[in-house]
Formats: structure tokens, sequence, C-alpha cells
């Protein structure tokens, strides 16, 4: 076993023996990370473990993707909302996950689903010896980081990795910024790095997460700017739409203004939702 600070300070690897669903990386696919934090090129998924103090931790935890359009991570907003849960004793993992690339994967599609599986699988398995409660773990998505979040809490029964253990990779709760919802033509970067520029009307409907909402899934905190220009409310308001028909509890704030890629540090939205999110998770027995 490894003491939380040591763990606080590890990178941990999503498959340390092996990388699911890989081709040989071509010497010019070399990760990168460019002067405004974001990452591209990545081939070896890894998560960050942020810790609370130990007197702090009641035993809940969220894992944090970032958004980027499935064509870079943006993790910056990532890490200062892991912060935030550590503050108020929430474990925090911020994973960085594969992007679609037909260069370094079999199955783009499946990709970025694997690695958000695996992460909940880790955490969970590992719970024990990191303070945390297994039935309180949540995921958290930002832009297309909410379009992953939402695929793997809506599509339980599609297992894409190896779970020989059975352990549930079902996330206890969700939240969900901003987040792609519908693949429909006007969000063409998001779909087309996922799915290709001509995809079926199947892939459309298997990648568009309000049509799989059910009854299993999550209860769903969701945060979305009337005014946002790259992913219209229209795909927060459809996923609320198919929670309240499935009887999914959960909540859906929409912000006047804010735009797209806010966090909780734009002083224009921080008193504005992040408090609300923290209300939620207490109503529901997270904090």
């Amino acid at each position: 076993m490894i003491s939380l600070c040591q763990a606080q300070d590890q990178v941990i690897p999503l498959y340390p023996y092996g990388i699911p669903n890989s081709k040989k990386v071509p010497p010019d696919y070399i990760e990168q990370t460019d002067s405004s934090g974001l990452i591209s090129n990545v081939s070896v998924p890894t998560m960050q473990a942020y810790f609370p103090e130990k007197d702090k931790a009641n035993g809940t935890a969220v894992i944090i993707f970032a958004g980027g359009g499935y064509f870079v991570l943006a993790p910056k907003k990532c890490v200062e909302l892991a912060n935030a849960f550590n503050a108020l004793g929430v474990a925090a993992f911020v994973v960085k996950y594969r992007l679609p690339s037909d260069k370094i994967m079999k199955d783009k599609t499946i990709g970025p689903l694997q690695d958000a599986q695996t992460a909940i699988k880790i955490v969970r398995k590992r719970a024990g010896e990191w303070n945390i409660n297994p039935l309180k773990i949540g995921m958290m998505g930002l832009s297309a980081g909410g379009h992953l979040v939402s695929t793997a809490g809506t599509q339980l029964n599609r297992v894409v990795i190896e779970n020989n253990e059975n352990i549930s990779l079902r996330p206890d709760f969700m939240i969900l910024l901003y987040p792609v919802i519908i693949y429909d033509p006007y969000i063409f970067r998001t779909r087309e790095n996922l799915i290709g520029k001509t995809p079926s009307r199947q892939a459309l409907n298997l990648y568009s997460t309000n049509r799989h909402v059910s009854a299993k899934t999550p209860p769903t905190y969701l945060v979305h700017a009337a005014d946002d220009d790259v992913i219209p409310v229209k795909n927060s308001l459809s996923f609320y739409e198919a929670m309240l028909k499935a009887g999914v509890p959960g909540e859906l704030h929409i912000l006047q203004s804010g735009g797209h890629g806010f966090g909780i540090s734009d002083s224009e939205n921080k008193s504005n939702w992040f408090p609300s999110c923290l209300n939620w998770m207490q109503k529901n027995g997270l904090l």
C-alpha cells in the first residue's frame, strides 16, 4: 500500500501492462503541451491523483475529463476543479485520455471510452487503499469530456475493456459542464474527430448520448451558458429532458451568459454554478 501523500505525487498509468486497441505509435506522433497548456498526441494515458487532507476526506471521489473537441486536452480548469474538490474533502483524478486517432488506434471510436472505463475501474479497485467509498465515485466532464462521461454513464452495457473481476464501471454520479450530447451537423469537430466525416445514422444515434439515458443512468448535475456559441445549450437541455423521462434525479442550471469553457476561476461565473453543484452533491449525500 502507498500512503496518500505518496499517491498525491503519483501519475498513475491506466495500462501498465500494455495499452489495448493500440497500434505501434509513429515516430512523428509525439505528445506535446503548448504554451497555453493544451495537450495533443496522447498515446500513453494516465491520471493524476489529487487527495484531500486526511482529516478532511469524506470518501467521495470524482474523476475529471477535460474538453478539447477530441482533438486536444485542456486540463488547466480540471486541475483548478480538483483542488477545489480537495478543499471540500473530495478526492479527484484528472485523466489524460487518448484522443481518437487512426494513427495509434485500431478503432478510434472506442479509445476514449476505454480510458474512461479503465479510470473508474482503477479508482474503484483501489478505493480502500485511497480512503475512498467505492459507492461514491463520480465522473465529471467538460465539453467533449462531458460527451465522454455521458457516454460512460449511459452505455453501461457497452464494456470495451477487459473486466474479468466484474468491477462496476458505472459512475455513482455525473457532473457535466457544457457537454457535447447531440451528434449533429452543428457540432462538427467533436463528431468528426470521433466517428469521421461521413458517419452512418447508426453511429450518430450511438454517440448522441441523450438517446441512451435510462433509469440506470446516474444522478447528474448539468450546467451550460445560454450564450455558448461553441456547444449550443440544447445539448444540456436534451440530456435533462431525457433524464426527466427516465426518472433520473438531477439538476440543470442555465447561466444567462458565460460562453464556452468556463471554470470556477472565471469572475463572471465562479459564484453562479460551483456553489449550486456543491449543494446538489450535499443533497445527494456526497459531501
